[in-house]
């Protein structure tokens, strides 16, 4: 693979401890390991697919859709995300 990152956008603004539409506690990650991620099964997204990017060192950034702007903010390293890389938190 020949790319710098994984830009996943989504309904929420990051990965969080627990589901934020269920869960008032749920806090988000700045950044998690892909570990954690998956020791936690913290549901982003096919934890084959977690692997994958893990195994070829690919960060994954999970941003939310639903904010006017979020990809642009996110491709300019600003704005509200998670970032799921090798180094965690």
């Amino acid at each position: 693979m020949n790319c710098d990152a994984l830009l996943k956008g989504t309904q929420v603004d990051g990965v969080y401890t627990a589901d934020p539409k269920i869960d008032a506690n749920a806090t988000r990650y700045d950044e998690v390991g892909y570990q954690e991620l998956l020791a936690k099964d913290l549901r982003v997204m096919d934890p084959s697919a977690v692997s994958l990017m893990r195994d070829n060192n690919i960060p994954i950034v999970v941003f939310s859709l639903k904010e006017e702007g979020s990809l642009l903010k996110v491709l300019h390293g600003k704005g509200t995300s998670t970032t799921i890389n090798n180094h965690g938190a």
